[in-house]
């Protein structure tokens, strides 16, 4: 469960990017949080990365109040995260495999243990046969599953995607929205950092508006009208 209690972000140069946000996401939700520029999507996606701290209220996701926890705590919080974005971050001189591995291997896991569950990741994106492939051998669409393949690697409990179609063409994310919803339903919790209007309204899930750092709609499917 991730909520949000009456949470305030104003930054050192007086910015005020969330102005008493109160958001609940049970557990295996999906959630999309859309807005327009400068309407507190960045900074709510960094509060939850805990690369930021609340300036008032509370923001708990589980056991976890991220206002009291230390910074020595955070890259154990970060383990149940799994964090996609928009320009991939794939490393170029290393494989589908070596990339995926990479986010097992930072947190000391057996080679034994990456060796099994790599190739059951790819599978899940359909890029098994790709494994010994490096980044600029593949499509836009197929970097982006891999993006995604190495956010799963370490079987995070909650997945964070920020803009994870903004790169690809309209085919790819529709796949890539596909995969999510997926995932969804393996008992994840799935948040989706968007301004794409028609997979908001094609996908009909459930839909937080922010403008000016207020929460100003938050409802199941209906028509997402980037004006609002």
């Amino acid at each position: 469960m991730i909520e949000f209690k009456n949470v305030k972000k104003l930054y050192p140069n007086g910015t005020l990017a969330l102005d008493n946000v109160n958001l609940r996401i049970e557990d295996g939700e999906f959630l999309f949080v859309v807005g327009e520029s400068g309407a507190g999507k960045t900074t709510l996606m960094k509060l939850l990365l805990r690369e930021e701290r609340c300036t008032e209220g509370t923001l708990i996701v589980d056991e976890f109040n991220l206002n009291s926890l230390s910074n020595f705590k955070v890259p154990h919080y970060r383990r149940q995260l799994g964090v996609v974005f928009q320009d991939f971050r794939l490393f170029p001189n290393m494989t589908v495999f070596e990339n995926v591995a990479f986010a097992m291997r930072v947190i000391g896991e057996p080679y034994r243990a990456i060796k099994r569950r790599v190739p059951t990741i790819l599978k899940i994106v359909n890029l098994q046969d790709k494994h010994k492939n490096f980044p600029h051998e593949l499509s836009g669409g197929e970097q982006q599953r891999v993006a995604l393949a190495r956010a799963l690697a370490n079987n995070p409990r909650i997945i964070i995607a920020d803009e994870p179609t903004g790169n690809i063409d309209p085919k790819m994310s529709l796949e890539i929205m596909n995969l999510l919803l997926k995932i969804q339903r393996k008992n994840k919790t799935v948040i989706v950092v968007t301004h794409e209007e028609n997979l908001v309204n094609y996908f009909r899930q459930r839909v937080v508006v922010l403008r000016d750092g207020r929460v100003v709609e938050d409802r199941i499917g209906g028509m997402f009208n980037a004006e609002i």
